[in-house]
């Protein structure tokens, strides 16, 4: 595995939910699950593998982790600090384009997900 980020065990919590959060990660090797704890049961929501990333919430929200990202199996994980954030964004603007679809696109696939639970009840 790459040198850069750290290297995380199958089964290895990389953020928990709940906690406050002031970094997003990229995964550069592996698979991660995401998951929601409610009303004392874990939901999966999804899993994330290789260049995608999560935690991005907590740097525009400041506010706490929403899930916990699980790895599952080897993972490498890069960290990103707000601070390099901006300069990324700074070099290349359409990365912010980029995460933007990506949110956009989750927060489309919960609110169908969501609304399918409600169909069924």
């Amino acid at each position: 595995m790459s040198s850069l980020g750290k290297h995380y065990e199958d089964g290895e919590v990389i953020v928990r939910q709940g906690e406050n959060g002031n970094c997003m990660y990229v995964i550069q090797e592996g698979t991660v699950d995401v998951i929601a704890s409610a009303d004392g049961r874990e939901l999966h929501l999804r899993s994330l593998g290789t260049n995608d990333f999560f935690g991005e919430m907590a740097l525009f929200e400041g506010e706490t982790r929403t899930a916990t990202i699980r790895s599952n199996g080897p993972s490498q994980i890069l960290t990103i600090d707000k601070k390099s954030l901006l300069g990324g964004i700074h070099e290349d603007p359409s990365l912010v384009f980029r995460i933007l679809q990506t949110m956009s696109y989750r927060i489309r696939d919960l609110t169908e997900r969501l609304a399918r639970c409600e169909e069924e009840t």
